[in-house]
């Protein structure tokens, strides 16, 4: 293996066995996440202290069954154990397996032992064996399989240490050897062995199987294998039925002599009593409508009033800004650039943590699987499956991770819609701007006694967003014609109680995540935005006062009045200015000005920079130096110069909602669709129909309510 400035471990293990958890534990908040080299897929890592190891890095590998890959993200943990000239390829492996279900997960543990790999084995939940009434000879099983066995409850942390202590014993045990190879296939491994250098014959042997699918192999090498495998009769399947076949032979026997006490079904009850209601094809749905329904209540009554406090400091902090330091070009960029812009971000903070925390606890309790396959029947006559259902809600998070999620989906069409539809869900970047506007157009009250009408509006857009989701991707399964089949497979995993710790560092994982990627973006933005406003071409800034004076001269304005029509003046010349005057033509038949036009330009780069934009532009438009005014003030009192009403109209409020609701506003976006799909023919045609969607029904809402 190769050299590494640290220790690696990598936890692989079949999906809902508990790997995150173990993780978690292990690491706590000494985590990130990034992508695998080369892909987009998610990779979660972080570091533990390891007694005779030191600080040791854990990668947490996506779930999977076997390793003969299906999805992108199998392929991905293929690669991870079979390349071992990656500096960050892993020394040690860990196989997390459900205690309550260990045929299916050993048979991943037999590969990976196989493979030579130094493996240790922990059979996790066994809290919820022991309520099963099952209990194994860990001895027996340790010394069968030639590898370390450790039970643990890592969703309570208990055996982490004892699992530690295996992990810096391990070693390779190369004479283990579980399954063996069929005659025909042993003269060609140990060809592919001489000429790739390789040690081990079933690592050979799976280099054989899938040389397409590693796509660390020099082409010359995956031409060279493709001749071996065509000379020798073996391709990709042949033997992999029988593999299977003999390693669930070999549990079987193994897990009889190790088996203690088999399982009692009635632990299962409660758990089928539930599925009944939950899964109901009545209820199930009644039950998942009220859930959604909370949760967005949840978002805006929990977080309105930290909102209001984070909003009011930065306009505090701001004003403080410009009162304390010298006047000056810095200070204004401080005051007036990036504080508001930095403010219409952090203030959105409390209510994407609460979205976050709800999804965590969905996922951990075990509801997001019975959603899936509550689902399926529904979304398959839209041309999707189940499991597009997790990419959808996900992307009430975030767009970029939930398009990544729809590798589990088999089918090419059914993920391609799935791709196309899931950034018509309203992310969490688009909460700043629904939270603004709705602050704008809808009162602050409740409805029918308990319901707060601001909630309602909200549940409304994404439901707005989920139907919009359903129709396009109907429309696509009727052009896009394939003739593949699809299937829903799926496990339903034990229903838990969500640990507090897992969904305390998921919430501050994602949050930290969002906060930080987005800050960037509006750091930047706030700067240009700034100085396109505060600078403009030829003199009309510097002689702002002596024009406004001459077309003032016969009114009868206020110094307040004055200075205000200076400040609009300078604004509207300035270099911000003269772009969204350009672009006030194509915008204006949807109820929108050139100050609007701008942010609308700005956001491109990211959704939630409309907030921080329209702050910075009402900051640099004001001249008050004591001004406390907040971000929804600042827009509230807005006019609008040809007609002398407010600018933010309920028609134009509901526009903008409509626009932000379906408008493909997302660079990052973009740039994964075309990872994901390998071309920019698909991140193109989104494009071009969610714009068109966004602008024809901005443009309806808006003829209708003016």
């Amino acid at each position: 293996m190769a050299a590494s400035l640290k220790p690696i471990i990598a936890l692989v293990g079949n999906p809902n066995s508990g790997k995150s958890s173990l993780f978690n534990h292990l690491t706590g908040l000494n985590q990130k996440v990034g992508n695998f080299p080369g892909v987009t897929v998610e990779k979660k890592s972080g570091f533990s202290q390891i007694d005779g190891l030191g600080n040791t890095e854990i990668i947490d590998l996506p779930g999977i069954y076997s390793i003969y890959p299906r999805s992108l993200d199998e392929q991905i943990v293929a690669e991870v154990l079979l390349n071992h000239n990656e500096p960050t390829s892993p020394q040690k492996i860990v196989v997390v397996v459900d205690a309550t279900n260990m045929k299916r997960g050993l048979l991943l543990l037999t590969q990976i032992i196989d493979l030579g790999l130094p493996t240790v084995l922990a059979i996790n939940m066994m809290d919820l064996a022991a309520k099963a009434g099952i209990s194994y000879d860990f001895i027996k099983l340790s010394q069968k399989l030639g590898v370390d066995v450790i039970p643990i409850n890592a969703r309570k942390g208990e055996g982490i240490e004892q699992l530690k202590k295996a992990i810096a014993t391990c070693d390779n045990r190369k004479n283990q050897t579980i399954y063996q190879l069929p005659q025909e296939a042993k003269e060609p491994i140990l060809e592919v062995r001489q000429h790739l250098g390789l040690d081990n014959n079933y690592e050979a042997y799976q280099f054989l199987q899938q040389p397409k699918s590693l796509d660390f192999l020099s082409k010359e090498n995956q031409k060279w294998l493709d001749e071996v495998r065509k000379r020798s009769g073996i391709h990709s399947g042949k033997f992999q039925g029988a593999e299977t076949i003999l390693r669930y032979s070999y549990i079987q026997d193994l897990l009889q002599s190790a088996t203690l006490k088999t399982a009692d079904d009635a632990w299962k009850k409660s758990s089928f009593k539930l599925d009944r209601i939950l899964t109901h094809k009545v209820w199930g749905y009644l039950i998942f409508f009220v859930v959604l329904f909370l949760v967005f209540q949840s978002v805006f009554a929990w977080a309105s009033y930290p909102m209001d406090f984070i909003d009011g400091l930065f306009a505090d902090f701001g004003n403080w800004l410009s009162a304390t330091l010298p006047d000056g070009a810095l200070t204004k960029l401080l005051a007036e650039g990036i504080v508001p812009g930095l403010g219409g971000i952090v203030m959105f903070v409390p209510q994407i943590a609460i979205l976050f925390a709800f999804i965590s606890i969905l996922e951990e309790s075990g509801y997001m699987a019975r959603v899936v396959f509550l689902m399926d029947k529904i979304m398959r006559k839209f041309g999707l499956n189940g499991k597009s259902v997790v990419p959808l809600l996900s992307g009430m998070a975030c767009a970029i991770p939930a398009i990544m999620a729809t590798r589990t989906i088999d089918n090419w069409k059914e993920r391609t819609i799935t791709i196309l539809v899931t950034p018509l869900m309203s992310c969490s970047a688009r909460i700043p701007i629904f939270t603004i506007l709705i602050a704008l157009i809808v009162p602050d009250t409740t409805a029918f006694y308990f319901f707060d009408l601001q909630g309602l509006a909200l549940m409304g857009l994404y439901l707005l967003g989920f139907i919009a989701a359903l129709v396009s991707a109907y429309i696509m399964k009727k052009i896009i014609r394939v003739q593949e089949r699809s299937f829903l497979m799926m496990e339903l995993p034990t229903y838990r109680l969500p640990k507090a710790s897992n969904v305390g560092l998921t919430l501050v994982e994602k949050t930290k995540s969002f906060v930080l990627e987005a800050g960037k973006i509006i750091l930047a933005i706030s700067v240009v935005l700034w100085v396109l406003a505060s600078y403009g071409p030829g003199d009309k800034l510097e002689k702002a006062e002596e024009y406004v004076m001459q077309e003032t001269a016969n009114m009868r304005l206020t110094e307040q009045g004055l200075q205000d029509r200076i400040a609009a003046y300078k604004l509207e010349n300035s270099y911000a200015g003269v772009i969204g005057k350009a672009i006030e033509p194509v915008i204006k038949p949807l109820g929108y000005d050139w100050k609007i036009g701008i942010a609308l330009l700005t956001s491109f780069a990211a959704r939630e920079v409309f907030v921080g934009t329209m702050a910075t532009i009402y900051s640099i438009g004001s001249v008050d130096s004591d001004d406390q005014q907040t971000i929804k003030s600042r827009m509230q009192s807005e006019i609008n110069a040809e007609t002398g009403e407010p600018r933010f109209t309920p028609a134009v409020g509901l526009s903008l909602l409509v626009f932000y609701t379906f408008a493909m506003q997302c660079m990052s976006t973009i740039a994964v669709v075309y990872r994901e799909t390998k071309g920019w023919k698909w991140p193109m045609i989104q494009l071009a129909y969610m714009t068109t969607l966004a602008y024809v029904s901005a443009f309806i809402v808006f003829q209708i309510f003016s």
